[in-house]
């Protein structure tokens, strides 16, 4: 069992990596395409952020986000791999910061193809999240059913 859970880890991780990889790869100065593609549609997540709070967000440098979640996706899948809680903690925050940020189906009516398409990948990411959720519950459950050491009794005749 050992080694069909650490195979399991490691194809899940690969989603991570791979991305993660190819990001790192075209990163270039200013972020490469990932921030061009993240640039509009982060700017629209925050007028909806900044209309129904009332405050004002700051400016971020798109390639800053970018290196971040190359950050969170590598790291955190490395560590995952290794059947760590911090690793499957940072690809959570990972997905909880990046999937409404760039699958934002709900800014698209339902009959133009990008809404099923992005409300595809929304879903996709929302099983890669239920899947860490299981997998901390999962860990976090075997952890306390640790069987506690009996103390003899001795035997009075």
């Amino acid at each position: 069992m050992g080694f069909v859970s650490f195979a399991g880890r490691v194809l899940f991780a690969s989603v991570f990596l791979l991305s993660a990889y190819q990001e790192f790869n075209e990163f270039g100065v200013d972020g490469g395409p990932a921030a061009e593609a993240l640039r509009p549609k982060y700017n629209v997540f925050m007028k909806h952020v900044s209309s129904h709070l009332g405050i004002v967000v700051p400016h971020i440098e798109m390639k800053h986000v970018v290196a971040s979640t190359i950050y969170l996706k590598g790291f955190g899948s490395i560590l995952f791999i290794f059947s760590s809680s911090f690793g499957a903690y940072l690809l959570l925050l990972y997905l909880a910061l990046i999937t409404p940020v760039m699958y934002d189906f709900y800014n698209y009516d339902v009959e133009k193809p990008e809404f099923a398409q992005l409300f595809s990948k929304f879903a996709q990411n929302l099983a890669l999240f239920g899947a860490l959720l299981f997998f901390l519950g999962i860990k976090n459950s075997i952890l306390r059913r640790q069987p506690k050491k009996k103390s003899s009794k001795s035997k009075t005749n």
